[in-house]
């Protein structure tokens, strides 16, 4: 979000960056070219916070002034349309996720959850005609179930060199990023290092995080994996770019985790560290255009160990590989992505009402 709206507030438009006080502990916000404000809430989780952001969204919006208005996934839709009709102001729909399909939604003890988040999605989705989503297989599954042509803006860093990887020199170790979730397949990274002769650290928060440490425990692996938790952006980019081998790891548990395509994997790209990724659509085509990771079928333990040592054991690959990175930072970049943005708002503010 933060590059959506610096490169927004760069070419010349007003931006407000709307969220809410949700999660502790809360990160201070930082200056940005672009106002932000964040929302206090009673309630921090379930019904009763989805409702009051909801509501507090609404009157919020209700006595500010603009020309169009953006909805960030499905839990920002309502108070977005209906402020969008009231004021008869143009409305955008910004998909990071097929929300419905999310493992943490879809495969909930009680179904009436999933029922009541494809209702809203039912609903008031096909009102937002103009979108934009993270990757061209996300752009076909709206387009399929509601005949909406989203664009795809992929969420790439801005270019910059990394360092190409010496086999001879460095030291390393295996990194996997990003959220430490049930379904990004640590229950078998896990056991996989026993086989593995390196070192691995795991740097990320989430509902999973409690079990793999206690699951590194018991297999006495607790030397050999560290765990990070929650690292500040300036720190992640360090340790990434020490590592040697990055694990990008998923279960297919449904749409949204097969038609995926993780931050980690521009991340790795960035650092030019080759990675271990899924062969799943968006994965495959990027290896396709240019070869910077192995991929692996399933996340199971064998594949993630013969996928790891034949990295280590095979210097050639290792190189060629980690030099590719270098070739996909030409097109993965937030320079080529953000024509894309600034094309977008441009034609939308040149469309009559």
């Amino acid at each position: 979000m933060q590059k959506i709206c610096t490169s927004l507030a760069k070419d010349g438009y007003e931006v407000l960056l709307l969220g809410v006080k949700k999660f502790l502990p809360i990160v201070p916000l930082t200056s940005q070219p672009f106002k932000q404000k964040r929302l206090s809430l009673f309630f921090k989780g379930g019904f009763l916070s989805f409702a009051e952001s909801n509501l507090r969204f609404f009157l919020y919006l209700l006595f500010k002034k603009f020309d169009a208005i953006c909805a960030i996934d499905l839990d920002t839709i309502i108070p977005v349309y209906l402020i969008s009709v009231i004021k008869r102001k143009k409305r955008i729909y910004d998909a990071h996720e097929l929300f419905c399909e999310m493992y943490s939604i879809a495969a909930k003890k009680y179904k009436i959850i999933y029922f009541v988040w494809k209702t809203i999605e039912k609903m008031f989705l096909p009102q937002f005609k103009k979108g934009y989503t993270v990757n061209k297989s996300l752009s076909a599954e709206f387009e399929s179930m509601y005949n909406l042509n989203y664009q795809p803006i992929y969420n790439v860093p801005v270019l910059r060199n990394c360092e190409l990887k010496d086999r001879e020199k460095i030291s390393g170790f295996l990194l996997y990023q990003g959220v430490v979730n049930t379904g990004r397949g640590l229950q078998n990274v896990i056991p996989a290092m026993k086989r593995i002769d390196y070192n691995l650290k795991i740097c990320g928060g989430g509902n999973y995080l409690e079990e793999a440490i206690l699951l590194s425990k018991n297999l006495k692996l607790d030397g050999k994996i560290e765990f990070y938790g929650n690292v500040l952006p300036d720190e992640l980019r360090k340790i990434t770019n020490q590592a040697y081998i990055g694990l990008n790891t998923f279960d297919n548990l449904g749409k949204n985790d097969f038609y995926s395509l993780s931050n980690r994997t521009f991340d790795y790209m960035y650092a030019c560290v080759p990675q271990i990724a899924m062969n799943f659509p968006e994965y495959k085509m990027i290896n396709e255009e240019c070869e910077i990771a192995i991929l692996i079928d399933n996340a199971d333990e064998d594949s993630i160990v013969n996928a790891v040592n034949r990295l280590l054991e095979d210097k050639e690959l290792y190189n060629r590989l980690s030099n590719n990175c270098r070739i996909a930072q030409l097109k993965y970049n937030w320079a080529n992505e953000e024509k894309k943005l600034l094309t977008f708002y441009k034609n939308l503010f040149l469309e009559k009402s």
